[in-house]
């Protein structure tokens, strides 16, 4: 993809963001999470992240049901695998995560941009208790 077509692509996925990402903005948009700043649907490589942190070079993806497909899960592996080769952490959620787990998912994200530790096994080894069984919260972090 071309650099201009990148950037008409990364505006019109901002203006047609999903309700989970439009929520997940909310808590991340005028450095309202611990001061980190945060922009949506940025281009970063061949890609279009959707909310990233350069500052701590993280990434945070949120996935809708399209996600769920072999095919998609295999792309976003090497996707994930292209951008940490890059120098960036990328963390997963699912749309249901962030519609219904909000506070889980923020405790992630807190803990990517402290660098401390991955949350508890609880909340990221798919078990019941994690937001939508925890698929994106496997990578680890540095």
């Amino acid at each position: 993809m071309r650099e201009g077509q990148k950037t008409f692509t990364a505006r019109r996925l901002r203006k047609d963001e999903t309700l989970a990402e439009k929520r997940l903005w909310e808590q991340l948009r005028s450095r309202t999470l611990d001061g980190c700043k945060f922009v949506r649907q940025s281009p970063i490589g061949p890609y279009i992240a959707d909310f990233i942190c350069r500052e701590h070079k993280l990434i945070v993806e949120a996935d809708g049901a399209t996600h769920s497909t072999a095919a998609q899960l295999e792309h976003d592996r090497l996707r994930t695998q292209d951008l940490e080769a890059e120098g960036f952490r990328v963390l997963r959620f699912q749309n249901d995560e962030l519609l219904n787990g909000m506070d889980e998912v923020l405790t992630i994200i807190r803990s990517a941009l402290a660098r401390v530790p991955s949350p508890p096994p609880s909340l990221r080894d798919g078990s019941p208790s994690s937001p939508a069984g925890g698929r994106g919260h496997k990578e680890a972090l540095p």
